[in-house]
């Protein structure tokens, strides 16, 4: 007699016959794991149900299948990508606006089905912590016009969890594009035309679509054999893919217009240190200890102000209860990637260990005596007695240090397998009595926040150098245990916080923190997926002026510095770059790749590791 289904396992299937019979396809595909919902072609990937499935969470996973569905029904991928903006941050908004589009169409034909989208809508404003937000943050503008865009379409207020926001919000975007919102509603059934008019709202919101010239509304064909190669290409997963699904389906805080940018919801954190002597990496701060001979300024680089840059712990960048549901997610997905991760992990524990076991030289003249051997004088009187002594072992003390690229375009699963890598890596190096230090990189705003307000106060002075604030954060500190900073890791996948990059200073902070070190042997392993970009610096310098700077802090860092540099590229050849790196195509390899590369490290002669002196030394 077959075994009876779980409740859980029914849920899956009727889900998944309800995905199917609102999207009119039987081709559809429904898997279940632990990332967040996507479409990528005829597969739909759905949360996977708790085993106490409540009314409550139920509504929302259905809700999350609802989406997805509505999308594969009234969705086409084709008059999409005819229209879809260049530029990333327009295109995120683009993409929010359509979601509403295609869930709107659904909400009005099915009573269900709106209630199931309500509730997915709410947990997902719940857990980007919208009920906190009182003022306008840039980084909320695409999910604000994506609400309001809804209200627009279907009359529905804004769920409970995100009118603090919308309310912060409303009187600024309907003053400036409260007429595209109504002419929204007049195409809802015409995905062309209303394609047209919100590239139209993302213009009137001054955000450049990265592709004006095909805005003039010429004949449909030439636009769309512009347009189409970039439409043609899916992504299973859903996460990068043409169609934008995942990022139609749980865009919290995308890429969004700096320009609208009050500050509001940034914390404040520690100033960076500008280029004095004495105030290195982390001012204000006990045991600090001199910079290297690195310095920001060289090689006609700078920064226009550090007034307005920041060092900041993750735990200062979020309230508890939002840390703690932070790292409850991280916890969930690494559920999914424990298993591969962890044998890795073990692997690595054990070769660490191996190296640091005790070693003896045996049957020497003085030492400790040798009590395995006095039988042998006991039976032979003529034997002398045997000395043992303890050999000095080749594993050396050592610190290690994961800088995170935290941009933009590390938004969805690659920041989740960043995150759940160096979590699992700072336990595994920890039982083996090697530090780590976890620290990640970004901007405070988009377009440059308070340093290109500062320019332009200035009367915009040519050549002005880096022109945006900086934000490294200090996930785990390497003299502070896993245990004690497990929480702040979940930081990584708060929508918000991945802005620009600018990786030639964020590599000089994270070398300057490993030179102050005692430990013998400093390992810094970069990740990455992609070239230093900020849009507000290059649109006033040279267009390789970020590049080159991180080109030039990495040859003195592999030419002169003690400490040794290693890079991941995520999607992104960072060999280009760095003289030791490897670049990886797919996320899910990241944190093998750091395991293996760490394992090459230590199994590498001694003398072969033996770095250079600094120079200053």
């Amino acid at each position: 007699m077959a075994e009876a289904e779980s409740p859980v396992d029914v849920f899956k299937r009727t889900t998944a016959a309800a995905v199917r019979a609102i999207a009119e396809r039987d081709d559809i595909s429904v898997v279940y794991g632990a990332e967040l919902p996507a479409v990528g072609g005829t597969r739909v990937r759905l949360p996977v149900p708790g085993r106490e499935l409540a009314g409550e969470e139920a509504a929302q996973l259905r809700g999350a299948a609802d989406a997805a569905a509505l999308r594969l029904r009234y969705h086409d991928d084709a008059v999409h990508a005819k229209r879809r903006p260049q530029a990333d941050r327009a295109r995120q908004l683009f993409e929010g606006i359509e979601q509403a589009r295609v869930e709107a169409l659904g909400a009005q034909r099915m009573a269900g089905v709106a209630t199931n989208l309500a509730a997915h809508l709410e947990e997902r404003c719940r857990r980007q912590g919208f009920a906190h937000v009182t003022e306008r943050d840039a980084a909320m503008l695409p999910e604000a016009v994506r609400l309001l865009t809804r209200e627009a379409l279907t009359g529905a207020v804004p769920p409970p969890s995100a009118r603090r926001m919308i309310a912060a919000w409303r009187p600024f975007l309907e003053g400036k594009v409260g007429r595209d919102f109504l002419e929204l509603a007049k195409h809802l059934k015409d995905q062309d035309g209303y394609a047209k008019i919100a590239r139209q709202l993302i213009r009137d919101l001054d955000i450049d679509l990265g592709d004006a010239e095909q805005d003039s509304e010429p004949d449909d064909s030439e636009s769309e054999g512009e347009d189409s190669e970039q439409g043609d290409s899916e992504s299973e997963g859903g996460e990068g893919g043409s169609s934008g699904a995942q990022g139609a389906l749980e865009a919290g805080a995308p890429d969004s217009d700096g320009e609208e940018d009050t500050g509001a919801g940034e914390i404040e954190g520690e100033l960076m240190p500008g280029t004095s002597e004495d105030d290195p990496g982390r001012p204000g701060r006990p045991g600090h200890q001199p910079r290297s001979n690195l310095k920001d300024e060289g090689h006609g680089y700078r920064p226009f102000t550090t007034e307005c840059d920041e060092i900041v712990d993750a735990a200062d960048l979020c309230d508890p209860d939002e840390l703690t549901r932070l790292r409850l997610l991280l916890d969930q997905q690494l559920s999914n990637l424990q298993t591969v991760i962890s044998r890795l992990a073990n692997r690595l524990q054990r070769r660490l260990m191996a190296k640091q076991t005790r070693a003896w030289e045996f049957d020497l003249e003085e030492g400790l005596l040798d009590t395995a051997r006095l039988s042998r004088v006991i039976t032979n009187p003529v034997y002398p007695l045997s000395y043992k002594r303890e050999k000095e072992t080749n594993f050396r003390d050592t610190v290690v240090t994961l800088l995170i690229d935290n941009s933009g375009s590390m938004r969805g699963r690659p920041i989740t397998v960043a995150a759940m890598s160096a979590d699992i890596l700072a336990r595994t190096l920890e039982r083996c009595g090697v530090k780590v230090e976890i620290v990640g990189f970004t901007t405070r705003a988009w377009k440059g926040g308070q340093s290109r307000e500062r320019w332009i106060a200035s009367g915009k002075p040519p050549n002005p150098g880096r022109l945006n604030d900086l934000r490294h954060i200090i996930y785990k500190a390497a003299d502070a245990p896993w245990r004690r900073a497990r929480k702040s890791l979940g930081l990584m996948l708060r929508e918000g916080i991945l802005k620009e990059n600018i990786d030639g200073e964020a590599l000089l902070w994270a070398h300057q923190r490993l030179i102050g070190r005692h430990e013998q042997r400093r390992i810094l392993m970069v990740i990455s997926d992609g070239a230093p970009v900020d849009d507000s610096t290059l649109s006033v310098n040279p267009g390789n002026y970020l590049e080159k700077h991180l080109r030039d802090v990495i040859a003195e860092i592999e030419g002169e510095s003690p400490v040794q540099l290693i890079a991941i590229g995520i999607g992104h050849d960072v060999t280009r770059y760095y003289r030791r790196a490897v670049t990886i195509v797919d996320a899910e390899q990241l944190g093998g790749t750091m395991l293996e590369k760490l394992a090459e490290l230590f199994d590498e002669d001694e003398a072969a590791l033996t770095p250079r002196r600094n120079r200053a030394a």
